[in-house]
């Protein structure tokens, strides 16, 4: 089962949590980016895992190939050119200050393609499942139309689809966001969104104020799969933040009329949240490639999220098997 993941790939620069971004005079740097930090964890999860995006053609361009080789995934039909890469900066948080981004990402390679520059059909000759989130859609029109075309494609040849909201309110509006998700969210099979993205991206009214979490997530998720029903799985995570290093996160699935829930994992310290949510998604998309009962899916992917918080840079590097050790040998604070 070979996914194909579509997206804008990044260089973050990160700052000491010890000092404000203005102060400092180092910056630590990881190739990122959402769509290929879920390519990342499914290659080393043992999904074959192909990245399609586009970046310049000089040596930071060929860093990102030897990053994403070096992790497993295939780029044979990466494309190369224009101007640069895309980054973004991160004021790195800690105790009760939070993490704060700041994007540098006009003009990219990638934000710069064209429709022609992509043959759907040999890119999606052996691919099983696509995956690709809002971010891209927000990058230009362009990319909208080009990503809207994908997935119809992709439709069209038995594909399943994956799409994480992942809406960035620095790259765009909620209406901007509104609009392009109306278009592409009848092509989807598994989605990630939560219910803000519920009440504000699609225009769900918002859930009776004395329910509880869960039956507020029911009524979104029933709701969402009323609009779109060819959407089967809807998924996102639940976190409660103390301070920067201390975060409660667990696992949200509804399938079938019916919402599973991971246990609820303490996690301190966190050392990098960034592609913690790409983890999970990956998770997901692992479990659901392996045929896997709702309850195993929420709780595998949770366990992948929450390995990710351990480790510095934006992509997860655990194997299947480590997950599932840490899985039945967590001593959790909290289990619901």
């Amino acid at each position: 089962m070979k996914v194909l993941t579509f997206g804008e790939m990044l260089l973050r620069l990160s700052s000491d949590p010890t000092v404000k971004l203005p102060q400092t005079n180092q910056l630590f740097f990881y190739y990122g980016g959402a769509e290929a930090n879920v390519a990342v964890s499914l290659a080393h999860l043992g999904v074959p895992t192909e990245y399609l995006t586009k970046v310049p053609d000089n040596n930071i361009g060929d860093g990102c190939k030897q990053y994403l080789l070096s992790n497993h995934v295939s780029i044979n039909h990466l494309l190369l050119g224009g101007d640069r890469l895309g980054l973004y900066f991160v004021e790195t948080g800690i105790a009760n200050r939070v993490s704060n981004v700041t994007y540098d990402r006009k003009y990219s390679s990638f934000s710069k393609v064209k429709a022609e520059e992509f043959d759907w059909d040999t890119i999606l000759a052996d691919v099983d499942l696509f995956h690709t989130t809002g971010i891209t859609l927000a990058l230009s029109q362009e990319l909208r139309d080009i990503t809207l075309h994908a997935m119809q494609a992709a439709k069209e040849k038995g594909i399943k689809v994956s799409f994480d909201f992942n809406y960035r309110a620095k790259l765009w509006s909620q209406t901007e966001a509104k609009n392009a998700f109306e278009q592409v969210l009848d092509y989807v099979d598994i989605a990630f969104c939560n219910h803000m993205d519920a009440i504000y991206l699609l225009g769900i009214t918002q859930a009776e104020a004395d329910w509880d979490e869960e039956q507020q997530l029911n009524y979104y998720y029933q709701n969402i799969q009323k609009k779109y029903p060819s959407i089967r799985y809807l998924a996102s995570t639940t976190r409660k933040v103390f301070s920067s290093s201390k975060h409660l996160l667990q696992g949200n699935l509804f399938a079938n009329g019916r919402l599973y829930r991971s246990s609820e994992y303490a996690i301190e310290p966190v050392v990098d949240r960034i592609g913690g949510g790409d983890a999970y998604a990956a998770g997901i998309i692992f479990s659901y490639l392996n045929q896997w009962q709702e309850n195993k899916m929420v709780s595998f992917a949770i366990a992948n999220a929450v390995l990710k918080h351990t480790i510095k840079g934006d992509g997860n590097v655990f194997k299947a098997e480590e997950v599932e050790q840490f899985m039945g040998t967590v001593n959790q604070e909290i289990s619901r």
